[in-house]
C-alpha cells in the first residue's frame, strides 16, 4: 500500500512544488519590476524639463529632504556630464549620495538605466537614470517596504507548498487504500 501511495504522490507532489515557484517567482518579479514605476515617470519627466531649459534646483523638490536610511519617498539627483550632483534633495549620513559611475554611464537617449543600489549595508535603492543634455538624473525610492512584501510572498508559498503536500500525502494514502487489492481483482462486485 505505501508504494502506491508513492505512486501517486511522487508525480503530484513534483507538479505542485513547481507551481508554487512558478507562484513565488511571478509574485516577485511583479513586486520588484513594479517598484520601479514611479522612478521611470519621475527621471523622465525632470530630464525633459531641465532639457526644456529649467534650472536643475527647480526639478528637486529641495522643501521635502529624503534621508534614504529611514524614509521610503522617492527622491530626485541631478548630476552634470563629469558625475557631480548639482541638484538633489537626497541625503544619506548627513551627505549626498552618488551611486558608482557606470549607473550613470549605463543610462543612454532612450534607453534609462534602472538598477538596485546598495549605498550602504541596510540599504537597497530601486534608481531610474536618465541622461538630460547637461548630465544625468537619477530618480530612486527604497526597496524595503517591497522586500518586506516579497518576504510575506515567500512565507505564503512556503505554507502553500507544505499543506499541498500534507494534502496531496493524505490523499496518496486513502487512494492507495481504496484501490482493489490483488485478491480482489477479478470478484463479482457485489
Amino acid at each position: 500500500m505505501v508504494r502506491r501511495a508513492l505512486a501517486f504522490f511522487l508525480p503530484v507532489s513534483v507538479l505542485a512544488t513547481l507551481a508554487c515557484g512558478l507562484v513565488y517567482a511571478e509574485v516577485q518579479q511583479d513586486l520588484r519590476s513594479g517598484a520601479n514605476d514611479p522612478q521611470y515617470q519621475l527621471a523622465e519627466d525632470e530630464a525633459a524639463r531641465l532639457d526644456a531649459g529649467a534650472a536643475p534646483s527647480s526639478v528637486v523638490d529641495a522643501a521635502q529632504t529624503v534621508d534614504l536610511a529611514s524614509s521610503l519617498a522617492p527622491f530626485v539627483i541631478v548630476f552634470d556630464s563629469s558625475h557631480a550632483v548639482i541638484a538633489t534633495n537626497a541625503t544619506l549620513d548627513g551627505g549626498s549620495p552618488a551611486p558608482p559611475r557606470g549607473v550613470l554611464d549605463a543610462a543612454r537617449p532612450g534607453s534609462p538605466s534602472a538598477v538596485t543600489w546598495q549605498p550602504r549595508g541596510g540599504i537597497r535603492i530601486a534608481t531610474v537614470t536618465v541622461p538630460w543634455e547637461g548630465g544625468f538624473v537619477l530618480a530612486g525610492r527604497s526597496l524595503r517596504r517591497v522586500e518586506q512584501l516579497e518576504s510575506n510572498a515567500e512565507l505564503l508559498a512556503g505554507l502553500a507548498w507544505l499543506a499541498g503536500l500534507a494534502a496531496l500525502a493524505i490523499a496518496s494514502f486513502a487512494a492507495a487504500w481504496l484501490w482493489p487489492r490483488e485478491e480482489e481483482r477479478g470478484r463479482p462486485v457485489a
